[in-house]
C-alpha cells in the first residue's frame, strides 16, 4: 500500500494548522477556511481559569462560533 498521497496530505493540513495558530498568536483576525466568520482565540487567563476550576470543562485553542474549526491547544504555566 503506498501512503504518499496521505502522508502529503497530513503534511499539507499540519502545515496550514500551524500558519493559522502562528497568525491567530500575532493577533492577526483569521477567518473560519469553511464558513467564514472570524475565529476566536482562547488562551489561559486569571478569569478563565476561574472558570476551568469550577466547571473542569474549560478548553483553550482556537475555535470557529459554528463549530466548524476546533484546533484545542495545550498550555504550560
Amino acid at each position: 500500500m503506498d501512503f504518499t498521497q496521505i502522508n502529503k496530505d497530513s503534511a499539507r493540513s499540519f502545515n496550514e494548522q500551524k500558519n493559522l495558530i502562528k497568525r491567530m498568536g500575532k493577533g492577526q483576525r483569521v477567518s473560519c477556511p469553511e464558513c467564514g466568520q472570524s475565529l476566536q482565540l482562547r488562551v489561559p487567563g486569571k478569569q478563565q481559569a476561574a472558570e476551568e476550576n469550577k466547571s473542569g470543562e474549560q478548553k483553550y485553542g482556537i475555535y470557529c462560533p459554528k463549530k466548524c474549526t476546533d484546533i484545542e491547544l495545550e498550555f504550560e504555566a
